[in-house]
């Protein structure tokens, strides 16, 4: 693993990145693709708060400078990441359309922007909706938004993950976790206090470098929908669909109550008047030699199972004195494949018809069985009715507070309001108008089938870095695994880039212990480096031509020699 990390880094030390490659060659593919992007043109349509991330951005969200609260945690962890609002480079549905961007991979990111004015759901519908575009995938981290409780403590600047929220809503994804978040804080009418109620069986996220929209709306008569993509993957009703449950329990089990000791919960037993039948012989075994077997008339008791391999030579390097005697590696015996078997021939085993095994009492119903115990209920001192979950706490921000493992995820055209056909006209507007620029670009990226490489040695470095490095690096530890010297021949690109690599190093480590004056010594060192760099070089070159023809046979004689 550290080698193949070494050479990667010695091929990408060109300077040839494939992210770099993706950001500069987008215009070429919408090209390639025939494909005319629109220009971004910004919405009319109104809501209590809509967000494009247009060029005032910056006066409405803020990021957050709060240490992430990790109680019963000795690490702290701050809001380190960074943000920023730029067009995506992967696949642009919309020329000049500009998103909120995580900028920073394995960092603890939180960013919120404040409402014009408090947003009540209380008896009406309520529509969140917006779009995530992952440029890079997502292997492990969030991309949910949060509608924070209003309250006069609600600060942008210490946004954190302790800050109430209404409703968590969103993409969430790691290892075999990948689900859409739908979490909402239910207030106990009799504590004050909030808890959390989950969505049971919440729907896949979509895990694609194109943009996605993701649509929820809740109902005023305690319904929900969940949208992917404006189709409904989800929907239900808040007293059934969510745990814990939103309405506890009228009846609970008393802790009081104790299971009496004579209480009998067997409901069968084996049977006490139950005797082992005379004849019950416990020892016979499972399986005896079949008597009447005899053995087929082809079968070939004087022929071996394996011969030694008739094409075997000794190879010529092969020395008696530090190798030991030779022993050509053995084959199945082309005679045994005609017939029934081959070597000295036995009787086969059969079942035994006499095995019983270990002999046990039949079960019977137990007399005195009193059934399964159960504590009596009582009623619950903390029981409550809530009819109406729907009526939540008003809203007073939104806020991404995240942990991701992959960059460059993109926010764009929020819309948080009361209307599901204003929530529909905008993401006609946006997301519907860019996602089939989106895939079309992305259907023209994918190599057609006429254009992958037969073999690795058809691969070239600057039309797929990343590719030629794996291939090549797959190729190099095949064979070295059974001849690193014709792995060096075969596939002269690796010890090349490790060797350019190493001198770079040394190099560097020059420069930098000798304050950038190398001494005449140091001088001539560096003059030979390049010199047996490229003495090397020539030498490689020169296995290439035959080595291809070698390995075959070469691979052939080392394995033979590994099995004397």
């Amino acid at each position: 693993m550290k080698l193949n990390s070494a050479v990667a880094a010695a091929f990408l030390a060109t300077g040839v990145y494939a992210d770099d490659a993706s950001k500069v060659d987008n215009a070429k593919a919408s090209s390639s693709a025939g494909v005319q992007v629109p220009t971004f043109t910004p919405t009319t349509i109104k809501a209590p708060f809509l967000e494009q991330f247009t060029d005032d951005w910056e006066l409405r969200w803020k990021p957050s400078h709060a240490k992430k609260d990790t109680k019963g945690q000795e690490e702290e962890w701050a809001y380190v990441g960074e943000w920023a609002v730029e067009e995506p480079y992967k696949f642009k549905g919309i020329e000049g359309d500009k998103g909120l961007v995580v900028k920073n991979p394995a960092a603890h990111h939180a960013i919120s922007a404040k409402f014009p004015k408090k947003i009540d759901p209380k008896g009406k519908t309520l529509v969140v909706q917006y779009e995530v575009k992952l440029q890079k995938g997502l292997e492990c981290g969030g991309a949910y938004l949060k509608l924070l409780r209003d309250t006069k403590a609600l600060h942008q600047d210490e946004f954190s993950n302790a800050t109430p929220y209404v409703i968590m809503f969103g993409p969430d994804k790691c290892g075999a976790t990948n689900k859409v978040h739908f979490i909402f804080n239910h207030k106990n009418p009799k504590t004050g206090e909030y808890e959390e109620k989950h969505l049971m069986a919440a729907p896949q996220a979509t895990i694609s470098k194109t943009s996605e929209l993701y649509t929820l709306i809740i109902q005023p008569n305690n319904t929900f929908t969940v949208k992917r993509g404006g189709e409904s993957v989800r929907d239900g009703s808040f007293f059934d669909q969510f745990s814990p449950a939103v309405n506890p329990e009228k009846e609970i089990d008393d802790p009081d109550d104790k299971k009496p000791e004579d209480w009998v919960d067997e409901s069968r037993i084996p049977d006490p008047e139950a005797k082992k039948p005379e004849d019950w012989d416990e020892d016979a075994p499972f399986e005896i030699v079949d008597e009447e077997a005899t053995m087929p008339e082809d079968w070939l008791e004087e022929e071996p199972l394996t011969v030694p391999d008739p094409e075997a030579q000794k190879p010529e390097d092969w020395d008696d004195e530090e190798d030991g005697d030779w022993i050509p590696p053995t084959v199945p015996n082309p005679k045994c494949a005609d017939a029934s078997g081959c070597g000295p021939w036995t009787k086969p085993m059969k079942k035994n018809p006499d095995y019983k095994g270990k002999w046990t009492a039949p079960y019977i119903d137990n007399p005195a069985y009193k059934g399964v115990w159960a504590p009596r209920k009582i009623p619950n001192p903390n029981y409550f009715e809530d009819k109406n979950p729907a009526n939540l706490e008003p809203i007073g921000a939104i806020g991404f507070e995240l942990w991701t493992m992959q960059s460059d995820i993109l926010f764009d055209n929020i819309y948080i309001g009361h209307s599901i056909e204003e929530a529909e006209k905008f993401a006609n507007e946006t997301f519907f108008k860019k996602v089939a620029i989106e895939k079309a670009l992305e259907d023209a990226e994918k190599p057609k089938s006429n254009d992958k490489p037969k073999s690795p040695s058809d691969l070239k470095f600057l039309e797929d870095p990343v590719l030629y490095v794996k291939e090549k690096l797959d190729l190099f530890t095949t064979i070295a695994a059974n001849d690193p010297i014709q792995a060096i021949k075969f596939v002269p690109e690796v010890p090349t880039a490790i060797g350019g690599f190493l001198v770079l190093v040394v190099s560097l480590i020059g420069i930098f212990t000798m304050g950038g004056s190398a001494p005449a010594a140091a001088k001539k060192a560096g003059t030979d480096a390049k010199e047996k760099v490229k003495e090397a070089k020539d030498k490689t070159a020169e296995a290439v031509s035959t080595g291809a023809e070698n390995v075959k046979a070469e691979v052939s004689k080392r394995n033979t020699r590994s099995q004397s």
